[in-house]
């Protein structure tokens, strides 16, 4: 058995960003991640996990393989392996969702590409 409380888990940032709630503890990797007004995370994939996102508060612009996605409260949004993601909040509130990665990898399992809105998609620039 396996038990904790979001309240004993730090942001990555301070505020905001993700925190794992599991980490090693589990067979996924689970955690709820804060996203600020005009923030965004980089375009980036998973090459073995699926990571899925549920909305909690607000709303964000996810980017997957280039297609734009509104992620609203009570949304779920699956990325399977290879799927590119782009988080992008362009509101003025914070978004808030859980996040879980699986099968759990005790590799880094993220490949970050070079792409924003605006760009030509092309999941092949990857950031070395």
């Amino acid at each position: 058995m396996y038990i904790t409380n979001e309240n004993n888990h730090a942001y990555r940032f301070g505020a905001y960003g993700p925190k794992y709630l599991t980490n090693g503890e589990t067979n996924v990797d689970l955690g709820v991640v804060v996203i600020t007004p005009n923030e965004n995370h980089p375009c980036h994939m998973h090459v073995h996990q699926e990571e899925s996102f549920l909305g909690l508060e607000g709303e964000c612009n996810v980017w997957v393989n280039g297609a734009l996605v509104v992620l609203k409260v009570g949304d779920y949004l699956v990325c399977g392996p290879g799927d590119s993601h782009f988080f992008e909040n362009v509101t003025d509130v914070n978004f808030k969702a859980v996040f879980i990665k699986a099968p759990r990898l005790d590799v880094k399992d993220s490949v970050y590409i070079d792409w924003k809105p605006g760009m030509v998609y092309d999941k092949t620039k990857v950031i070395q």
